[in-house]
């Protein structure tokens, strides 16, 4: 397995990958993502100037899996926060390692960025990935909401 900055060549890979994930949170159909948010997230990747970041995971020459994260200010800390926003690891590619990889790699470039903590969220029935969290994270106890605007 190689854990990789994404390459512009990856897009393809990436897309397949990205609509999975989409699919997995039911964004498809008429809840699909617009094309714009798509293309913009993929264009961040490579953008220095955005906080949003991309890895991801290749196993005999094939994207596997991908996280993208991000880093911003918080008013607890003064070094950043990395807010982990999407992991996402194929069907076939899963118990191998490939989450756990991706997670220790964006928490090795939250380190260097003097991030003090990575966070993230996953729904409350995504019961396999929230095996692998309660093993490596600590929960926090805290529930989200939110206002659609």
């Amino acid at each position: 397995m190689i854990i990789r900055l994404p390459r512009p060549d990856d897009k393809r890979q990436w897309l397949a990958l990205w609509d999975g994930y989409n699919r997995f949170y039911e964004r498809h159909g008429p809840t699909a993502l617009p094309d714009e948010v798509t293309e913009t997230t993929w264009r961040r990747s490579f953008d220095e100037n955005e906080p949003v970041h991309a890895i991801v995971a290749e196993i005999e020459g094939r994207l596997v899996g991908f996280t993208h994260y991000l880093f911003h200010r918080s008013t607890t800390s003064i070094g950043p926060n990395c807010y982990l926003q999407d992991l996402f690891v194929l069907e076939e590619a899963r118990g191998r390692g490939v989450a756990s990889a991706l997670i220790d790699a964006v928490g090795r470039a939250a380190k260097e960025q003097g991030a003090q903590r990575v966070y993230w969220q996953t729904h409350e029935n995504n019961q396999r990935a929230r095996a692998l969290y309660d093993r490596i994270a600590e929960r926090s106890g805290f529930l989200i909401y939110r206002i659609t605007l």
